[in-house]
């Protein structure tokens, strides 16, 4: 396939905008969008310089000219969404949470399997550089063997009880909200760095207000989970929407027998690496970079990489894996599966108090198990 991919849009919101960019970025023909209603659809159209606007998610997965979806929409529909444009014919990139339950999550897996097209989910925080160059230093053993890791995924948008959002209804957002969410991210980056599994858990979750905007809330505002990796690692991993001045901390840091290394998103251009004898503060530089790493730095170092380039890099690979290519780390359906999993078993260690074994399915993409 020569000529650019023909991309349509589910959604209209600011995950769509990212999308949007994203495929343009990846020299993607962005033909058709569609929203919550047709109005709604011809305004993001008209916003995000998409050609065409359709009047629905149904009639946009129905289109023939089409060659992938990416399904933008609240979560409750997005197994809905997506399975509609594999019935279509197109390939599928879809937010997370694949779906809001196991159940959906596994269909979508096993429809995109046997529709032959690629199911993919944007767990970008891969795609930033530095977090390739960890897990290059992982899987080369210059840690030696990971004991430990201290993990956090923090925001502040729902710090009081008057912000309000689609996904703090559970009828809309689904029966989690901070770990599917956020949490799903920071776990996806622990087991893509590490190669490892988070083997068990056991998680305690809050709801800090039992209403917003006047509308009662069942989902999460925070959550914190003690884990065991298939190696025996131990680690501690907290998720909070209400973190007063952390806008997107996602923050990883791992601890070998010889060194550290720490990953913050917020700050992604570089990684703490710490010794007994002394730390450093390693820069991005594709000159002397891991391949996977170089790879992802399309801008020389000391010019900035951040969010966007890692989303317009993920969607690049996905593109490329359309084209019959196999690009290294891209998250697929089954990873999209995989975080629902986990998310099921940190709602059932919170409401249970025990600890949840998380033993991954077999079709599980990119993570090989360790179990």
């Amino acid at each position: 396939m020569t000529r650019p991919l023909r991309a349509g849009f589910i959604g209209g919101g600011f995950m769509a905008a990212v999308h949007t960019r994203a495929s343009r970025a990846a020299r993607a023909q962005l033909v058709a969008l569609a929203s919550s209603a047709p109005e709604r659809g011809k305004q993001a159209a008209h916003d995000f310089e998409v050609e065409r606007a359709e009047p629905d998610a149904h009639a946009l997965a129905a289109c023939s000219d089409l060659d992938v979806v990416h399904v933008c929409s609240p979560n409750r529909y997005h197994a809905e969404h997506a399975l509609a444009a594999l019935a279509g014919g197109a390939h599928v990139i879809c937010e997370k949470p694949l779906a809001t339950t196991v159940a959906d999550a596994r269909r979508l897996v096993e429809a995109a399997d046997q529709a032959g097209r690629v199911g993919a989910v944007p767990f970008v925080y891969r795609y930033h550089p530095m977090a390739r160059q960890a897990r290059a230093m992982v899987a080369r053993g210059q840690l030696g063997t990971v004991l430990t890791l201290d993990a956090s995924y923090l925001q502040d948008w729902l710090l009081e009880d008057s912000d309000d959002n689609w996904r703090a209804d559970s009828g809309t957002g689904g029966a989690s909200r901070a770990f599917a969410d956020i949490g799903s991210h920071l776990c996806d980056l622990i087991e893509f760095v590490t190669g490892d599994r988070i083997h068990r858990l056991a998680a305690r979750t809050r709801t800090v207000f039992a209403r917003r905007g006047g509308k009662p809330v069942k989902n999460e505002d925070i959550a914190a989970l003690v884990v065991e990796l298939s190696s025996g690692a131990l680690g501690t991993l907290l998720i909070s929407q209400l973190a007063p001045g952390r806008k997107n901390s996602l923050t990883l840091e791992l601890h070998g027998t010889r060194e550290s290394v720490r990953f913050e998103q917020e700050r992604p251009e570089e990684l703490w690496v710490g010794r007994r004898d002394g730390s450093q503060m390693l820069l991005r530089d594709p000159g002397s970079a891991a391949p996977d790493s170089a790879r992802l730095s399309v801008l020389p170092a000391g010019h900035a990489l951040g969010y966007q380039d890692a989303f317009s890099a993920f969607a690049t690979d996905v593109y490329s894996a359309i084209r019959g290519e196999q690009p290294e780390g891209m998250p697929t359906f089954a990873d999209g599966l995989r975080a629902v999993q986990l998310t099921e078993a940190v709602l059932t260690s919170a409401k249970d108090g025990a600890w949840i074994g998380t033993t991954p399915a077999q079709d599980s993409g990119s993570h090989a198990s360790k179990d």
